[in-house]
């Protein structure tokens, strides 16, 4: 007389491969007579992708020591039962910024005036991630945003030295996850780290942008989560000088309704409606009604 039986757990991919490890460490018994498994995605929860794993048991002899063979089935199934329960609790990561540090940015055409920035550390679980600098803005109690700076080499070709050569520049912005732990740079169209300022609120970020030629000014509304922004509108020609976020101020916003305005220069404003993935200019008699 032969019995089948069969046992199927869920567990996160990455940990499938070291279960399927133990199952057969296992399947070494005598009791098992053949053996085989299966294993095939399922959709994941909270952003975490999970596999089904279903492990068979084929022809169970029924026999005097049945019941210590059922003993060791319920054994074997316990055990994958908390291997499962455990690799699916999430590891907890700890985000934390270092103490600011004061470092010189230089700027201008010769690229010799300096400008003091404070700068600090981005860590995830003690291990240094990003530099970053100014205060980050909370999108959600999962996710936050901050601006990011780098070091870049600046040794010359024929220049030797015990160490490279690093100078300070401004980047992009970062968006940091506080549950998977992961940081990723933000795609920002025309987005200039020298001229741009940028303005956010909740998951929209507004800044003035510039072309790549540097011949065209732009009013860019983007949003996290979409590959193109909902707003990008000419504004003239740049006008900035050699400073740094010279080009326009940072743009402000306005709730219920959620509005933005661009402010180039003393004599251009223009205000935009955001409407979700929509936006839609305001004219003059739309912005002084919504004031009253």
């Amino acid at each position: 007389m032969h019995r089948e039986c069969w046992v199927s757990i869920t567990v996160p991919s990455k940990q499938a491969a070291g279960i399927v490890s133990e199952f057969w460490r296992f399947a070494s018994f005598d009791f098992f007579q053949k053996i085989d498994y299966l294993v095939f995605p399922l959709p994941g929860m909270g952003g975490i992708p999970l596999w089904q794993l279903t492990l068979f048991r084929l022809g169970l002899r029924a026999n005097a020591g049945d019941m210590r063979n059922r003993f060791h089935l319920l054994l074997f199934a316990g055990i994958l039962l908390w291997a499962a329960a455990a690799a699916a609790v999430p590891k907890p990561h700890v985000i934390t910024f270092g103490k600011w540090t004061p470092v010189k940015w230089l700027f201008g055409s010769a690229e010799s005036k300096p400008l003091d920035l404070k700068i600090r550390g981005l860590y995830v679980d003690t291990r240094l991630k990003e530099y970053t600098i100014g205060a980050p803005h909370e999108v959600t109690d999962r996710l936050f945003v901050v601006r990011r700076v780098f070091r870049l080499n600046d040794t010359l070709p024929d220049e030797t030295g015990p160490a490279p050569r690093w100078q300070w520049e401004r980047g992009g912005w970062l968006l940091v996850d506080r549950l998977t732990g992961r940081v990723s740079q933000i795609n920002l169209p025309e987005f200039d780290p020298f001229y741009s300022t940028a303005s956010w609120y909740r998951d929209y970020i507004a800044y003035c942008g510039v072309s790549d030629d540097g011949k065209k000014l732009f009013a860019v509304v983007a949003q996290l989560g979409r590959r193109k922004p909902i707003l990008k509108k000419p504004l003239g020609e740049p006008g900035g000088e050699d400073e740094p976020d010279s080009e326009c101020p940072a743009p402000g916003w306005q709730r219920q309704p959620t509005r933005v305005t661009f402010e180039p220069d003393e004599d251009q404003r223009v205000t935009f409606a955001i409407r979700g993935h929509a936006v839609d200019v305001v004219n003059d008699a739309e912005e002084e009604e919504g004031a009253e």
